[in-house]
């Protein structure tokens, strides 16, 4: 049986793995929702088609909404958690080291049996054999003499990967609830939100760290952060979720490797180190890279912040707030344009220059390094080769499929681009398409008082601009949620078409 789940894994191409484990784990929790009564299911129950749209939303960590979160009743919120739990990046991440641990799993079996009959000379053997290996890397040469021996080094040092990243994902989580219940305990005006919306305390702040360190968005809020604002210790609590669990993963992730290795002399940590290319693990970066991605990072946070300061710091999603206020609020927000898509503001009454930036930012992948990689281009060859050229031909540029998707969309809701210009212009169907493409979340929503012909019958709800699409529009828009989540895969389209 485990040969045959094996040569399964082998031979069926990683995206369709990935593909079908997020349809998978989307339709059931569209079951699962189904069958929980919501907390407004005397007067309204959310349609099956937006508690599909939900579910997939919370899968791939995309947090765009066709329902207002407080119509969902807190088992369902509980469901929710556990997709978007289930649908981070780092748990998908851990489940494809158990896999590449489990190739290695034989090998395993073979030296522990050595160990077993010839103690001795299992544990001479193994101590010459990492010697040797790590003077060969020292002096830069990666060829090994024990093949065994190294392979047997391989999966020590995957086996401790798996366990430091389940670590890393677990602590982050819990310190980040605690710190969050602890902040909902002393402070009352954070607490009394909750009271009044009957929001149970240690529901919101599992949900809440785990949507942020999954950096999906959702918050159990009609509002999102809009009624928090003010509290700017939660805020605070947030904002090292937002990085730690996405764009500084790695970096965190490659420091924690040195840290042991360094104070507690683990020999994996150094082969880790060393031939990271060879683990093939996709968050564990080169040293250069990571040290390029930490400076990106806050250069992109740095310059959002400075350009939304200077064009927003009176406007009226900032009203009412002090100056520490607004600065730690703008903070939260420029922090949540790379993928995380909590606010606290509503970006419907933010500039236009400001929104652009900020579909610049989702666009972006999430380990974007301004500064050059050396080997971009070796690696880039290396994928090629490996790549069938009739695949590769076929492919298009990210862009290129956002265009698509965003022409679909135009098409679809072409009669509502007519009657309400205001509310369906062409700039809140784009951020509502890259948002969803990108995982971030990000909306302007749906104002009655942007209405160019007045409806008396027009009620504002506190969910995304796509609740106020046509059904094929939210279809479309779970495709672009589906695709967008596994985009890693196409991160070379578009290399074959030229421009000239």
């Amino acid at each position: 049986m485990s040969c045959f789940y094996r040569l399964i894994l082998v031979r069926v191409n990683s995206f369709c793995i990935q593909l079908c484990y997020f349809l998978c784990v989307s339709f059931f929790g569209f079951v699962v929702l189904n069958v929980l009564k919501p907390r407004t299911h005397d007067s309204f129950k959310p349609r099956d088609l937006d508690l599909f749209f939900t579910s997939v939303s919370a899968t791939t960590v995309s947090s765009m909404s066709t329902v207002e979160m407080e119509v969902f009743s807190n088992s369902q919120l509980i469901v929710l958690t556990i997709l978007m739990l289930i649908g981070g990046e780092i748990f998908t991440s851990m489940v494809g080291l158990h896999f590449k641990k489990s190739q290695l799993k034989k090998m395993e079996n073979k030296i522990s049996s050595l160990a077993n009959n010839d103690p001795s000379t299992y544990q001479s053997e193994l101590v010459m054999a990492e010697k040797q290996d790590f003077e060969n890397l020292e002096s830069g040469n990666h060829e090994t003499s024990l093949d065994s021996s190294v392979d047997f080094l391989k999966y020590k040092s995957i086996k401790f990967l798996c366990f430091l990243v389940l670590g890393y994902f677990i602590a982050v989580q819990v310190l980040g609830v605690s710190l969050v219940s602890t902040y909902l305990a002393h402070v009352s005006s954070a607490r009394n939100v909750l009271k009044n919306k009957g929001l149970n305390l240690l529901t919101f702040s599992i949900f809440s760290v785990v949507s942020t360190f999954a950096n999906c968005g959702f918050l159990p809020t009609n509002e999102n952060m809009v009624v928090f604002k003010n509290n700017s210790g939660l805020l605070l609590i947030l904002i090292p979720q937002i990085l730690l669990g996405n764009t500084l993963f790695p970096s965190c992730l490659r420091f924690c490797v040195w840290f042991l290795g360094k104070f507690f002399k683990r020999v994996e940590s150094n082969y880790l180190l060393k031939k990271t290319s060879e683990i093939g693990y996709f968050h564990l970066l080169p040293s250069q890279h990571s040290s390029y991605l930490v400076i990106t990072v806050f250069g992109f946070i740095i310059t959002q912040f400075i350009l939304f300061c200077s064009m927003e710091w009176n406007s009226a999603g900032l009203i009412g707030l002090n100056s520490y206020q607004k600065t730690i609020g703008v903070l939260f927000q420029t922090m949540n344009t790379r993928y995380a898509g909590e606010s606290i503001v509503d970006l419907s009454t933010i500039s236009s220059a400001i929104l652009v930036l900020f579909v610049v930012m989702m666009y972006l992948p999430p380990y974007t390094s301004f500064l050059p990689v050396k080997d971009d281009e070796e690696i880039y060859k290396k994928k090629r080769n490996r790549r069938g050229k009739l695949l590769e031909n076929l492919l298009f540029s990210q862009l290129s499929y956002l265009a698509i998707f965003i022409i679909l969309v135009c098409i679809t809701e072409r009669q509502k681009l007519k009657e309400d210009p205001l509310n369906f212009s062409l700039l809140n169907i784009v951020v509502e398409v890259v948002s969803a493409y990108g995982s971030v979340g990000f909306t302007t929503g749906y104002s009655c008082d942007r209405q160019t012909q007045p409806n008396s019958n027009c009620v504002s709800k506190f969910y995304g601009f796509s609740g106020k699409w046509s059904d094929e529009g939210k279809i479309i828009l779970i495709v672009v949620m589906v695709f967008g989540r596994l985009k890693k895969f196409n991160m070379d389209g578009g290399r074959a078409w030229k421009l000239l």
